[in-house]
């Protein structure tokens, strides 16, 4: 489905960001994107494809997750 659908994925970046700046009051902020692989065997998990992985060096069966952080020179709440 996600990959099928249309989306503006600079939109959804402001809006999450903007969402952010509401929650915290911080403009010099900066939205942080990571993705990674987590090494496993089986095929048990959702969101599981051969695919390579720069974790493992290799092709292998993995998941992927994406984690979002939020940066600012304001302190830590």
């Amino acid at each position: 489905m996600l990959c099928s659908a249309a989306w503006d994925r600079d939109g959804v970046r402001d809006d999450v960001r903007a969402g952010v700046i509401e929650a915290i009051g911080a403009v010099d902020g900066v939205l942080i994107a990571d993705e990674t692989g987590f090494v496993k065997k089986g095929r048990a998990s959702a969101g599981e494809h051969r695919q390579y992985s720069g974790t493992a060096g290799k092709v292998e069966n993995f998941p992927l997750g994406t984690f979002l952080a939020y940066r600012s020179g304001r302190a830590r709440r």
